[in-house]
């Protein structure tokens, strides 16, 4: 894979944007994915910088989830928000990881992505409920580096 816009096609790219509409339809949560290619820091770090370049931390509520890709280092991180972290157990997320990594196995990490994003809006539901003045305050595009 040469370049990280090869990683999903822009059919694939649609659905997880629905899947993101979706998730976001049931809860205040907000849920944001970006994919790179590689990156030299540790990929925890880099997942935390790419969520403040992403103004995620910015959220009404502090409940922003970002979905992070380094393709070619074969590695993600789901971060959330302070918000999301103060209210749920260390491990809140693996479950969401366990499906993501489950597809990835097998290749398809299209379904990986929708499945994880889909069970982390039903996660942030039972935390974070759709409100009725709730706006969607993030963009549901995917970003790139």
């Amino acid at each position: 894979m040469s370049k990280v816009e090869d990683f999903l096609t822009k059919a694939e790219e649609q659905e997880i944007v629905e899947a993101i509409r979706m998730a976001e339809n049931n809860t205040s949560g907000e849920i944001r994915v970006h994919i790179e290619k590689t990156t030299s820091k540790a990929h925890y770090d880099r997942a935390l910088e790419v969520f403040h370049e992403l103004r995620m931390h910015e959220t009404r509520l502090k409940n922003g989830v970002l979905l992070y890709f380094a393709v070619e280092d074969k590695n993600f991180v789901i971060c959330g928000d302070k918000g999301i972290d103060d209210l749920v157990a260390d491990d809140f997320w693996d479950c969401t990881k366990d499906i993501m990594t489950n597809h990835f196995k097998s290749g398809n990490f299209k379904q990986g992505i929708v499945d994880g994003i889909l069970n982390a809006g039903e996660q942030l539901k039972k935390h974070f409920p759709s409100l009725a003045d709730d706006t969607n305050e993030l963009s549901n595009e995917i970003s790139k580096g």
